[in-house]
């Protein structure tokens, strides 16, 4: 039992950080000056590099980056390590694409969210109902798996029940997003990055010491499959075509996730964006290589392990004390919480401002009662998150393809429509929603047919099809209003 405690302490220390920096966040935006809700979903718009590059990189990680990611490379070996480390460029790519344009663009039209912006480019309610819709959707079913296999983590860790993990952190999240809106989120985003680069220091100076040393480990994994320390991995289960298709996942289309580009709206200055982009390159790289390779370099030590995804958990429980272990199980945690707590917000923020205040208030934010903005800001962040942990109290099966799906899913459906109309004239609201269209059906048809692409990833075709239906859709339909272009092109 004081193994439990020992290991709970550091867990509950940082989640009690974490409610204190929403307390003070919620402060803050009461003595804000200026829009709530642009205080509430964009944080001010005023972002240092620091904050900005761990709340890019602690959104795009999550619990996969600690336990699933690492699950594979334990079976596959080095090829994995190298796979995964095509994520590298995510902070660079984001905020070098996007960063700019974005910024300027999303103050010139008052944008606080992805779907604001999607309303001011292409002034289509079918286009924003259809992206609001994709969004609530796939966030909420990628926050299930992050509820479960956080919920799940915690319970092989520690041995305590299920329900009790699930109920420590997903209140935790639920009562700091929802009372400290973004600038919390943020905060609370470099809080967990900050632990997510302790606990993988750690582990990885574990694994090394107990295998003792690199060279034996490698020596030891030869010996188990040759395969294991090759590019294409044991039997060549990871083929070209895999790594190919995966700089398309992973690179372009981290472009089109809604929670990595919301963030490209909210740095203070160029300076911001430019130290961001070279502090989050470092920060992703370490922790990916750090990640994966403690797993790979772990089978040397724990070769029989029945499952993939058991190999952080037991190597964590079996090499570090239990202090350590807790400081690793928040590493994870912090993880899901950063990355349900940006879908939570950018959820609320879709039902606020593209339903209610649109459709409801006839897009007058101003007739709304400041007082009654607040309470259904507040009150839709916690709904969302209650009822999602609600699903998480009877977890469905199949939880790694449920998150997988969600993340094509947004891609399909925000890649195109999000890069063509910061760059491209021509794109109009016809292109825009045939975009969508297309690439959602194509997703959904390859990946419930199980359609076979020798090894190349289902987003590829997808974002393919999608790109040519924009195309399609922009030959067909109206020009682009003088006004939008005057908007996103002419005014200084």
């Amino acid at each position: 039992m004081s193994e439990r405690l020992e290991m709970l302490v550091p867990l509950v220390i940082y989640l009690a950080l974490s409610l204190a920096v929403a307390v003070w966040a919620r402060n803050s935006a009461r003595s804000a000056q200026g829009n709530f809700l642009e205080e509430y979903f964009a944080g001010g718009r005023n972002l240092g590099g620091f904050v900005l590059a761990m709340t890019i990189v602690a959104s795009y990680t999550s619990a996969s980056s600690f336990v699933g990611g690492p699950g594979i490379a334990y079976t596959l070996g080095l090829s994995w390590v190298l796979l995964a480390m095509i994520q590298v460029p995510t902070t660079f790519l984001a905020l070098g694409i996007l960063g700019k344009r974005f910024a300027i663009v999303a103050r010139r039209a008052n944008a606080v969210g992805i779907t604001d912006y999607l309303r001011a480019r292409y002034g289509s309610d079918a286009l924003t109902l259809l992206t609001s819709i994709a969004l609530i959707v796939f966030f909420m079913a990628a926050m299930l798996a992050q509820f479960i296999g956080g919920a799940r983590l915690f319970q092989t860790v520690t041995g305590l029940p299920y329900f009790v993990g699930l109920a420590l952190f997903g209140f935790t999240v639920i009562i700091y997003t929802s009372v400290g809106g973004f600038r919390a989120v943020v905060l609370t985003d470099a809080l967990q990055g900050i632990v997510m680069l302790i606990a993988a220091f750690v582990v990885l100076v574990a694994v090394i010491v107990a295998g003792g040393g690199v060279e034996k480990c490698m020596a030891a994994l030869a010996a188990i499959d040759p395969g294991l320390i090759t590019p294409t991995g044991p039997d060549g289960k990871v083929p070209q075509p895999m790594i190919l298709s995966f700089w398309v996942l992973v690179g372009l289309g981290i472009l089109g996730l809604p929670q990595t580009a919301q963030r490209c709206m909210t740095y203070k200055d160029s300076v911001s964006m430019h130290r961001a982009m070279l502090i989050g390159t470092v920060i992703i790289s370490f922790l990916l290589l750090a990640l994966h390779l403690s797993a790979v370099l772990g089978r040397a030590i724990l070769p029989d392990l029945p499952a993939g995804d058991l190999a952080m958990p037991t190597l964590t429980v079996n090499l570090l004390p239990p202090v350590w272990a807790g400081i690793f199980i928040a590493g994870p945690l912090a993880a899901i919480m950063s990355t349900v707590d940006t879908m939570m917000l950018m959820a609320s923020a879709t039902l606020i401002k593209d339903i209610y205040i649109h459709y409801v208030q006839k897009g007058e934010v101003k007739t709304v009662p400041p007082a009654r903005v607040r309470k259904i800001s507040f009150g839709a962040t916690a709904c969302i998150g209650f009822l999602v942990f609600l699903a998480a109290l009877r977890p469905p099966d199949l939880l790694v393809w449920i998150n997988l799906f969600a993340f094509g899913g947004l891609e399909a459906a925000f890649l195109w429509p999000i890069i063509l109309g910061l760059y491209w004239k021509k794109a109009n609201a016809a292109g825009a929603v045939c975009s969508v269209l297309c690439g959602l059906s194509c997703f959904f048809a390859i990946s419930i047919l199980k359609i076979p692409l020798g090894g190349i990833h289902p987003i590829v075709p997808t974002l393919l099809i999608a790109l040519l239906g924009f195309v399609l859709g922009v030959c067909c339909g109206r020009k682009t209003d003088d006004r939008v272009i005057r908007l996103f092109w002419e005014e200084g």
